[in-house]
């Protein structure tokens, strides 16, 4: 029955197929193409660590030189490294523990210490972001020598709170840190949110802490264009929202991407729904600019989890921000566009929460939706009720009911030019997507095998992201999180971005729990072009945090 509910989306054309995998393989993967599709993704090869739900393969480096894989162990405060020169078959060798580490400003890193994030330079100089224990304390970058075969770490130095991402230039020659800075859960502390803009040694060795500069927004307290909340207002703005603290420490910054020159770093401020522009030369924040929203009036959306059907349509009234995780750049022409995938999410604190859902609006203090909102008719469960969507925005002028309704992530990715313009965004495609491909279990959660309970709350939720060139064409791959699997499309002519193809590695008849079920939770994404690929094929390998599995794909032409 659910497949005949899909019958709309999958009229569109495109084929669906199971792919034939190798023996190995323990799972046999869902792919969806559009007819024309120049290239197609298989399963290489797979590393499990049978660790479910605790994060133990998020975030992974790809060093060419030993044809290895770095992947972040963040509950254990590690990098794992994998050997993959047989691509087929990715065998751990050893791990990189960050605990007792020293740094050059004396500190130690401590057990329960979390590792956030890892690169790694074309010459093996690898770099770890670590978060502290008490997440509002500063961080540390770790050093260690990717060509080692020993697990003995380089030294570290410090950064600011909750480093979450962590990248080297193109050059080379400076290691970029996003320093998120979450608040407590209790809001007893809120860290300023930065940018650590690192001079990287010219050798392997540990960085120094004199060459640790700090690219802050205390320039632009009380300057920024702020999103106007009231509906029919400014709706351009950055979201600068929370129930206390600066400018500062409301700008979280969440992933980097930096331009082909070394010179400019991009920076998505997630829960503010905008991008940082950091001038590398000065290590300063020259320019924020905000990303606005989806009008769920033109594109559409899936916005209940008890309607029993899969039903993307239009609905007026209803916004949803952007709020993008990762972020990736690449030229056309000379000019640099900037590609994110608009994951969505929001703040919620032990003291603070913007998250209600439609139906408690009216309720417990919440103001109620305005009867001349055209939402008002649309409020019941099988509509608009079970939508998730934030208190801090759409009120009308006198602020007594919300005339709009503003809900979390685009479902998307999108592609901006470096002034902030939004020259192409999927709008409602993932999700038409993953209807046809897997219809009975369109939309579903990565813990668990159901159909359609994310469709109140960011849908598939697109996460990480990766752009890569394969036959002289450019390709964004993009990992959804929830339903799982990684899409790609052919952004080579940017304002005109075609949908390719999507593989899930992931089998819904089977516990999640178990390794049957494969892929579960995809993380990070990383491409390895075709020069570096232990196959001469392009590759793309991908963490996955909920099966802590790490899986590579190759990208073949069909």
């Amino acid at each position: 029955m659910l497949r005949r509910l899909a019958a709309a989306a999958v009229a569109a054309g495109a084929c669906f197929s199971l792919a034939a995998v190798p023996a190995f393989a323990a799972v046999t993967p869902i792919t969806h193409s559009a007819p024309d599709a120049a290239i197609s993704l298989s399963v290489a090869g797979t590393h499990e660590t049978g660790v479910f739900g605790k994060s133990a393969a998020e975030i992974v480096g790809w060093y060419a030189k030993n044809q290895r894989l770095f992947v972040v162990n963040a509950a254990a405060g590690q990098v794992d490294v994998l050997d993959a020169s047989k691509a087929g078959d990715p065998t751990k060798l050893f791990d990189i523990d960050t605990t007792g580490v020293k740094s050059e400003d004396g500190s130690v890193i401590p057990a329960g210490a979390v590792a956030n994030s890892v690169a790694i330079r074309p010459d093996g100089l690898g770099v770890i972001a670590v978060e502290a224990p008490v997440k509002t304390d500063n961080g540390w970058v770790v050093f260690f020598d990717a060509n080692a075969n020993q697990a003995k770490p380089l030294g570290a130095v410090r950064v600011g709170a909750l480093p979450d991402m962590i990248t080297f230039t193109p050059d080379g020659k400076q290691i970029l840190v996003a320093n998120e800075a979450e608040p407590a859960e209790d809001y007893s502390v809120d860290p300023e949110g930065s940018i650590s803009v690192i001079k990287a040694p010219p050798q392997i060795r540990a960085g120094k802490q004199n060459q640790v500069k700090t690219a802050g927004f205390g320039a632009f307290e009380g300057k920024l264009p702020v999103f106007d909340s009231r509906a029919g207002a400014d709706a351009t703005g950055v979201r600068i929202f929370g129930p206390e603290g600066t400018d500062a420490q409301n700008l979280e910054p969440e992933y980097i991407t930096v331009d082909a020159k070394s010179k400019k770093a991009y920076v998505t401020l997630q829960e503010n729904n905008a991008i940082a522009v950091v001038n590398l030369d000065q290590a300063r924040v020259e320019r924020i600019f905000p990303l606005g929203v989806q009008d769920l009036a033109t594109v559409a959306m899936d916005v209940s989890d008890r309607d029993g059907k899969i039903n993307i349509k239009n609905w007026p009234g209803v916004k949803s921000f952007l709020l993008p995780d990762a972020i990736a750049s690449y030229e056309v022409g000379g000019k640099t566009y900037l590609v994110t995938a608009n994951e969505g999410d929001a703040r919620d604190w032990a003291t603070f929460s913007e998250e209600a859902r439609v139906k408690d609006l009216g309720k417990n203090g919440l103001k109620p939706v305005c009867e001349t909102s055209p939402a008002y008719g649309h409020l019941k469960d099988p509509e608009l009720g079970r939508l998730t969507i934030t208190t801090t925005a759409g009120l009308n002028a006198d602020g007594t009911c919300y005339e709009e309704l503003y809900a979390f992530g685009g479902r998307s990715f999108s592609i901006f030019d470096t002034n902030g313009n939004r020259v192409f965004d999927s709008g409602s495609q993932f999700e038409e997507v993953t209807a046809a491909a897997i219809p009975e279990f369109f939309n579903s959660n990565h813990e668990e095998n159901a159909f359609d309970n994310r469709s109140d709350n960011k849908g598939p939720e697109p996460e990480g992201i990766a752009v890569g060139q394969v036959d002289g064409r450019t390709y964004a791959f993009i990992g959804f999180e929830r339903i799982g699997g990684v899409i790609a499309y052919d952004i080579t002519d940017p304002k005109n971005a075609k949908f390719v193809t999507y593989i899930n590695n992931r089998d819904f008849t089977q516990d999640p729990e178990s390794a049957a079920a494969g892929d579960l939770g995809p993380e990070g994404v990383t491409f390895i072009p075709a020069s570096e690929s232990p196959t001469g094929k392009a590759m793309v390998a991908v963490g996955n945090e909920v099966s802590g599995t790490t899986t590579l794909f190759e990208v073949s032409a069909r």
